[in-house]
This record gives C-alpha cells, structure tokens and sequence, in this order.
C-alpha cells in the first residue's frame, strides 16, 4: 500500500514563476548538484594518470609560459611576478571555467529538460560546485609560487573566503544571464569566447595595472567589474593586506547585483528553454 503523503508529485499548475519558487526548487534538488559536480569532476579525470594534480598543474604550467613570455616586460615592474600572475590567472580561470561550463551544461542538458522536470538553475549551480572545488585546489599551487619566488604568506590569506564568495556570486550571475541569451541566439556562446579573451586583456592579470596610460586606465579602472574582482582577491595573497571596507562593499555590491539581476532573467524566461533548445 502506497502512502500518499510520501509521494512527491509535480504539477505545472501548482509551480510559481517567482524566483523565490526557482531557490526552493534548488534546496529540493540539491542532491542533484552535488551529482552533477560528483560527475563533472570524475569525468574529467577519469582516464588521467594524475587525476585531480591536473587542477593544480593547469595554471601552475600557464603561469610558467606566461613567466618566461613577458618576465622581461613586465617583470621589472612586479616583485614576485610569478605568484603576481598566478595570483591573477587562478582567479579569472575560475570565472571563465565556470561561465562556459554553465552555458554549455545548459545547451547540452536540452533533451533533459524536455523529458522530466529540475530547475534550470541547476546546471549553473554545478559548473559553480566544480569551478570552488578547482579554485580552492589550485590555491595549493599558488601558495607554492610564493615561496619559490620569495613572496611571503601572510595571515590576510585567511580573508580570502571573502573575494572568493564575490567572485562566484559574479560568475553564476554571467553564467544565468549569457546563458540566457545563448538560449535564444546560439552564436552568442561562440561570440563569449572572443569577449573573454578580449576581457582578460583588459583586465590586470599578467601585467600590472601601472603600466596602463592614465587616459585608458581609468575607463579599465572605472567599469571593468572584473579588475576589482581580482584586486580584492589578490590583496589579501599577493600584496598580505586586507582590502578597505569601500572596496570590499564595492565588489560585493557589483556581484549581488549581477547576481540578483541575472537570477531575475534567467528564471522568468526558464520555462521556455526546454521548447527552445
């Protein structure tokens, strides 16, 4: 005998469109996440010798390209390049990673979608589970950079939960929204490939910020969310010092309105994605 009161049925009558009704789905559907990031990481390592050491080996060997390419340019300017870039590298991998990952699980989790109901959120929520899990691997690297390279670890690394928690809310929030574009227009998943690279040129990641003319410098300053972004997460690594308070409200005002805004759109117009992809 079947008991009623155990069974979990879904009715689209009943669902709300509200996004409070998208974050109780996800709380309901949390064991999926932590499937699908489960399954992210053991595909990806599944028939590598090192396994997960290629998490910290990828920016590591990035790092040491970059070193010996513009060492000379710019290494004259930082103390420390090495652990300066990685520094920087470790940062916007995690949020190119994790914005490509969502719009991919989402193109490519269409046909489920059109078979049985789960939030859509949640395909971004895991390409975010797998992107913290290799960001905090990666911190392992970095931290050995330092010493290599003479830079000091200072107990202001502690603060770095912070820029970490920011720069997830700022990367699920590009994710939800390019992700919802990408729904309606396919090409804009090619095209965010040519914009990151672009946008990480803009940004400070492998050479310093002084080098930039002043007339340039304060437009990349001013509105290239992602140079605060990665300011705040080198300040407490790099340079050992906690960041201002006007700066930390500052990035964690630019990544709860990403977030907020994205999660708006990207929910109302959920319903319709599986009729479209």
């Amino acid at each position: 005998m079947i008991n009623n009161k155990q069974l979990s049925i879904y009715d689209s009558r009943r669902k709300g469109t509200s996004e409070l009704d998208e974050l109780r789905e996800i709380f309901r559907y949390r064991d999926l996440v932590v499937q699908f990031v489960r399954r992210d990481i053991l595909t990806r390592y599944k028939r590598s010798v090192l396994g997960v050491a290629w998490t910290m080996l990828n920016p590591l060997g990035t790092m040491l390209v970059l070193s010996v390419a513009f060492s000379q340019v710019f290494g004259r300017e930082v103390e420390g390049y090495a652990a300066y870039v990685l520094s920087g590298l470790i940062a916007w991998t995690f949020f190119a990673q994790t914005t490509n990952a969502a719009i991919s699980h989402l193109i490519w989790g269409g046909g489920m979608l059109k078979r049985i109901y789960i939030p859509r959120t949640v395909f971004a929520l895991s390409a975010l589970g797998t992107g913290l899990i290799n960001l905090t691997l990666s911190i392992i690297p970095l931290i050995i950079v330092m010493l290599a390279t003479g830079v000091p670890i200072k107990s202001t690394i502690f603060f770095l939960p912070i820029p970490m928690l920011f720069l997830m809310m700022f990367a699920l929030g590009v994710g939800l929204l390019i992700s919802t574009i990408a729904v309606y227009f396919a090409d804009v998943a090619e095209m965010y490939q040519i914009v990151l690279t672009a946008w990480m040129y803009l940004t400070p990641v492998i050479y310093p910020e002084s080098i930039l003319p002043p007339e340039y410098r304060i437009w990349i300053v001013r509105f290239n969310p992602m140079y605060h972004l990665l300011g705040l997460f080198r300040d407490p690594v790099y340079h050992g010092v906690i960041p201002e308070i006007s700066s930390i409200l500052l990035v964690g005002a630019i990544a709860l309105v990403m977030l907020v805004t994205s999660w708006i759109i990207f929910t109302r117009k959920a319903d319709e994605f599986a009729y479209r992809l």
